[in-house]
């Protein structure tokens, strides 16, 4: 019988024990976690217990740096497309929500998945998160399977989509199997909150209300092959730091049972969304100034994983936190069903703050010196699960992601970028092409960027 695995570690004992600060034990933490080692729960209790405004500002910065030495300047782009919002349950923070608004009630048929995917590819994206409500009559596995397959199948002029992220409800093992079949990069689910009292009052109806099949939902992927999965928490439901440890605490199960920890950790806050009550109410609101230290303190925590940032958050909360951490973005978002191609028609599932399109956003890093990424090698490699967890643990991942990351953008500029971007977007290459300290590597970089202009793509390491 399964039972919560993290009531072993006691987080509220945690969190009380280390309450008694001294300057001291927070740098000596700090110190270790900037050697890539990753924290135990202790220790990152310690931090997030830290009050002392100059010892925060020295976690914001270590977290900077640990991010950099790992997987170097680049940010990994991505768009979610959502094909169905048909829920069963009724989640009180959710626009999907059962109960919800009377405009809910769609799934997207094969043509319009393929119009919403070439809208895709065309705004410059490599990479898809495939998002489904919970329906079992509607979304099951086959209907998430053939949409992969469909995504897969869409060509736009040079571009297509190379990597398909899920995210669904959780399935059994032979499901999971299939799912693993139909070609997915990452199984991602949030287990919105590891609080169970929490979770109970905002999952009061339908399957989503048992807690243990959801918290138990990547031991099942994994189970059955899917080696890359990402976990979260939905910040606002239950007591960021619980989360913050408990999220810590999840990853550690699944290294200890299956040798890899989750490929990212998503951390998305409570926002509004119609007809859900819980996403105005927000029970335990996190601050901006907490939001922007649980980031860089998941960063030292779990230093391998990739930190995932949604666009729930504001342009200028985002453009602070891509300095804290955070290793790969949503942009362009849409969190309707067929809101790529109908930007303003249906029920969302909640509120998108940084509105600015993807081109916005690139150039917004590029002038901050992040290297834009829409890589996907690492999957279609096999550089996954406890092999890839090998390469970024002690920060050899960047002798791929650097090169990669400058491939993958040359193509954008090449098939996407107006005259002023590329300009500035080479000027951001030639500075990348810097860190490349293996001069060998470097010069099969620039081999495989004249090849680009040439006319190839789809070039990686």
């Amino acid at each position: 019988m399964r039972k919560n695995f993290l009531k072993t570690h006691d987080i509220p004992a945690v969190l009380a024990k280390t309450a008694a600060l001294s300057k001291t034990s927070i740098r000596e933490v700090v110190a270790r976690a900037r050697t890539l080692s990753g924290l135990t729960l202790e220790e990152t209790a310690l931090l997030l217990n830290a009050a002392d405004e100059e010892l925060i500002a020295e976690i914001l910065s270590a977290a900077k740096n640990v991010k950099e030495d790992i997987y170097g300047s680049r940010l990994v782009l991505f768009t979610p497309l959502y094909v169905s919002d048909q829920c069963v349950n009724d989640c009180l923070y959710c626009g999907f929500r059962k109960n919800g608004s009377e405009r809910r009630g769609r799934a997207l048929t094969k043509e319009e998945i393929q119009n919403e995917t070439t809208a895709i590819i065309n705004d410059g994206h490599k990479r898809i998160l495939l998002v489904a409500a919970e329906n079992p009559a509607i979304t099951d596995v086959e209907y998430i399977a053939n949409a992969v397959e469909t995504i897969y199948s869409v060509k736009a002029g040079k571009s297509n989509i190379r990597r398909v992220n899920v995210n669904m409800a959780p399935l059994s093992i032979m499901d999971f199997k299939k799912l693993k079949a139909s070609g997915i990069g990452t199984y991602q689910l949030f287990q919105e909150t590891y609080d169970e009292a929490a979770y109970k009052k905002a999952h009061a109806k339908g399957p989503k209300a048992d807690f243990l099949k959801r918290l138990y939902a990547m031991h099942d992927a994994m189970e059955a092959g899917i080696d890359d999965v990402g976990i979260g928490a939905l910040f606002g439901l239950g007591d960021w730091r619980v989360e913050t440890l408990s999220l810590l605490a999840h990853s550690m199960e699944l290294e200890k049972t299956y040798g890899a920890g989750p490929h990212t950790i998503s951390i998305p806050r409570l926002e509004p969304a119609n007809g859900a009550p819980l996403s105005t109410i927000q029970p335990n609101a996190v601050s901006d100034a907490d939001f922007m230290k649980l980031t860089a303190i998941l960063r030292l925590a779990v230093p391998y994983t990739g930190i995932i940032l949604s666009t729930r958050e504001s342009a200028k909360l985002r453009n602070t936190l891509f300095h804290l951490g955070v290793s790969q973005i949503s942009a362009n978002s849409r969190t309707t069903v067929g809101g790529h191609i109908n930007k303003e028609d249906g029920t969302a599932q909640f509120s998108v703050h940084d509105k600015r399109t993807t081109e916005e956003i690139i150039r917004e890093l590029s002038k901050e010196n992040f290297s834009p990424s829409f890589c996907t090698a690492c999957y279609r490699t096999g550089r996954t699960g406890s092999d890839f967890m090998e390469l970024a643990k002690p920060g050899e991942i960047k002798r791929f992601c650097v090169p990669n990351s400058i491939l993958s953008f040359k193509e954008y500029l090449l098939d996407f970028g107006e005259a002023e971007m590329v300009a500035e977007g080479e000027g951001l290459i030639k500075k990348e092409l810097e860190h490349i300290k293996d001069a060998a590597l470097r010069s099969a970089t620039e081999k495989k960027l004249r090849e680009m202009e040439e006319g190839k793509r789809d070039l990686f390491f």
